[in-house]
């Protein structure tokens, strides 16, 4: 497995993978910037950079996160979450096709293991209030904010 650390606006970025497809993606609060990216996480690292730019709303490197048969089946659904949109747990939860595994859902949400790519961040409470992350809720309003951004102007 080969590992990155890049500069974002939200702190410093962990990119792991090898010729399979990326494992993780994390946040740190600190660390230092990788001098040299090997080359399986170039396309990663680059991704990434356009998404914080605003120049990608998609990404399409291989993905290969590890997780339960479950977790994989709550990151798919997740993926399926359009830029600039958000859907409450219960939601996923229905679509997924079981109402009653709400906290299930919320556990696996809360260990995806590529942040960012699998778009956990957009996933809010049933009544719009920007519950749980695990990279603190500041920047889950930072990324809602980044792909969903207002036109008009503030007022104050």
């Amino acid at each position: 497995m080969q590992t990155a650390f890049i500069n974002s606006p939200l702190g410093i970025t962990k990119i792991v993978g090898d010729e399979n497809g990326i494992s993780i993606i994390s946040i740190l609060a600190e660390g230092e910037v990788s001098n040299k990216i090997p080359k399986e996480l170039k396309e990663a690292v680059t991704q990434l950079q356009e998404y914080f730019e605003g120049k990608r709303t998609d990404f399409s490197f291989k993905l290969n996160p590890k997780g339960t048969e479950f977790q994989q089946k709550v990151w798919q659904g997740l993926l399926e979450i359009p830029f600039g949109k958000t859907m409450s747990y219960l939601d996923l939860s229905k679509k997924l096709g079981d109402v009653k595994a709400i906290r299930a859902v919320a556990s696996a949400n809360g260990k995806n293991p590529l942040w960012i790519v699998i778009p956990c961040h957009r996933v809010i409470g049933t009544d719009g209030s920007l519950t749980g992350y695990a990279g603190g809720l500041w920047r889950k309003k930072w990324l809602l904010e980044h792909e969903n951004p207002t036109n008009q102007q503030s007022l104050f």
